[in-house]
């Protein structure tokens, strides 16, 4: 399995021989750095934990944090990196060439947060006629509860705060891996604003 973690920089366009164009995203992959190898006898599972962009200033460095002086870390567990546990070692370097042009994956990530939205905007709900009586309701969700049981049911859809949740999408082709900036062009949109963390899966 292929796995990394990154920045998204944000969007542009890529044009192939015939013209033809597609929109992409670009990442700044890695490099990231094995933390720490977890096994069975020690934390009671397997994992590989690794680390993206380093922290620099001194300061921000805690007692706790030695030798994981990374603002990003993240652990695979033995499932996604079975292969792998054997092969890496504390202080492995991955990058970026790990992909290539051509390469099915999948990014997630924290999306955009909408703050407070209402039910038309949350759930695409209809909203009440513009007529017969009905002012200042417009984008109202109408009734909320039922005769029986007298009180609103668990999970009903309402207003509430949108966005802002993790989320993957599938099947996203890379266009172009720049080895030398650290580099990934990702063909369409990932989840979040400019600077969102996100994690690569191939």
């Amino acid at each position: 399995m292929k796995y990394i973690l990154g920045k998204k920089l944000g969007m542009s366009q890529m044009f192939d021989k015939k013209g033809k164009l597609t929109p992409v995203t670009l990442i700044v992959a890695g490099p990231c750095y094995v933390l720490q190898k977890k096994n069975k006898e020690k934390e009671g599972y397997d994992a590989l934990q690794i680390g993206f962009k380093k922290i620099e200033k001194k300061s921000k460095i805690g007692k706790s944090m030695k030798g994981k002086e990374y603002k990003n870390i993240k652990e695979y567990r033995e499932k996604l990196v079975k292969s792998d546990l054997t092969k890496s070692n504390v202080g492995d370097e991955i990058n970026v060439s790990a992909f290539q042009e051509g390469d099915i994956v999948k990014v997630s990530g924290l999306s955009k947060g909408k703050g407070f939205q209402g039910g038309v905007k949350r759930h695409g709900m209809h909203g009440r006629n513009a007529t017969h009586g009905v002012k200042h309701e417009h984008r109202t969700i109408g009734s909320t509860g039922t005769r029986f049981p007298q009180h609103v049911m668990k999970g009903r859809r309402m207003p509430g705060r949108m966005g802002f949740e993790n989320v993957t999408v599938k099947n996203l082709k890379i266009m172009k891996v720049d080895k030398e900036n650290n580099l990934l062009v990702i063909k369409g949109a990932v989840p979040g604003n400019e600077s969102t963390l996100l994690e690569i899966r191939g």
